[in-house]
């Protein structure tokens, strides 16, 4: 999964990608907008189940973020839209939006940033979108292509709703026909987070200021606020110097273990594992995923050519100590390709030559 950290110049997206990927701009030098951080996530089952098989290599679910350029170029008074930038984010899974709030000449107004990028976002896809509904209505003897006139009838339902002001996550028919939309990746589509970035003065009123944006923002964009400058320094330091400096500043959690559960929850992520002597595993699926889904992602050829998914939920595994105390106990299952996979749920995937 892509996150791309978005927003516009000078708002401190390149210092939170420094926080998450603990990377030291002092000895390392700039990080290049498109810079990718792989972050680890935790994961307590994977680690119990580390110790019973002692395999060769432990690979945890894994989150990318990507440091970008700013959406809109220029200085704060006379910024334009990037529309190479706009294009390159069509490939993200979700964006994390940096929302200003400390002094740096300008107004600090974290609610009309995230406006500016909402409507960035709504008018690239409009302009999508008009422009296929110009190359359909061009081709005159396609004109009785059911496919092509279900495409024309749900890409007008789209630009009606961005019409509105309204980004296309908010519309349920994006949902219903994903599938036939998912290759235009609409950037209105994908799910949005928002970090208020503030100085260090300023925490003592983030309280009520992150109360305030989440009654400001809409309900499917989940808020968090931090001081992307700390939160880089404590990415650099060791974890017992670490503790004692979140201690000192009140912070109860940093900045990379917050994402990551907000990503989880904001994607609908969830995991399910895989044991052995050579590798245990989280692999990260949407939640709703079914058997055949999840073997394909392990690989391709095992969603071609799935039989069946060995299955036992990590707790009863650990409650009736392995496999053959489940089998016993009548909680190994044989699920196939339909079977919905749960969190934690223990696969072997069984796949045909």
């Amino acid at each position: 999964m892509l996150i791309s950290i978005i927003g516009n110049a000078c708002c401190g997206k390149t210092t939170l990608f420094q926080a998450l990927s603990g990377i030291d701009m002092n000895s390392q030098g700039a990080v290049n907008p498109g810079s990718i951080t792989t972050i680890d996530v935790p994961d307590e089952r994977l680690d119990t189940l580390t110790k019973i098989f002692k395999p060769r290599k432990t690979v945890y679910a894994r989150i990318e973020a990507s440091d970008t350029a700013a959406i809109r170029e220029g200085d704060a008074k006379n910024e334009t839209m990037n529309p190479k930038m706009l294009h390159q984010l069509r490939f993200s899974d979700a964006f994390l939006l940096v929302l200003r709030y400390f002094d740096n000449g300008y107004a600090v107004d974290p609610v009309g940033d995230y406006h500016t990028i909402n409507t960035e976002f709504i008018l690239a896809d409009m302009a999508q979108i008009e422009k296929r509904l110009e190359r359909i209505a061009s081709q005159n003897g396609k004109k009785d292509n059911p496919l092509l006139q279900q495409e024309k009838v749900l890409l007008e339902e789209c630009l009606s709703h961005l019409n509105e002001g309204r980004p296309l996550n908010t519309l349920p028919t994006i949902k219903e026909n994903g599938k036939a939309l998912r290759s235009f990746q609409f950037l209105s589509e994908k799910p949005m987070m928002a970090v208020i970035n503030y100085a260090e003065e300023k925490g003592p009123e983030m309280e009520g200021v992150l109360a305030e944006m989440k009654q400001a923002l809409p309900g499917n964009v989940p808020v968090a606020a931090t001081c992307t400058k700390l939160e880089a320094e404590l990415a650099l330091v060791t974890p017992d110097e670490q503790a004692g400096l979140m201690a000192e500043f009140g912070i109860t959690e940093t900045i990379r273990n917050r994402i990551i559960q907000l990503s989880s929850r904001t994607l609908g992520l969830i995991s399910f594992l895989t044991v052995g002597e050579d590798e245990c595993r989280a692999w990260p699926i949407q939640d709703g995923m079914s058997a055949q889904e999840a073997a394909g992602t392990i690989h391709s050829d095992f969603y071609d050519k799935f039989i069946r998914a060995e299955t036992v939920a990590y707790d009863a595994f650990i409650e009736h100590n392995g496999f053959a105390g489940c089998k016993k106990a009548g909680l190994w299952r044989l699920e196939g390709k339909t079977y919905i996979v749960r969190d934690g749920d223990i696969l072997t995937i069984r796949a045909g030559n």
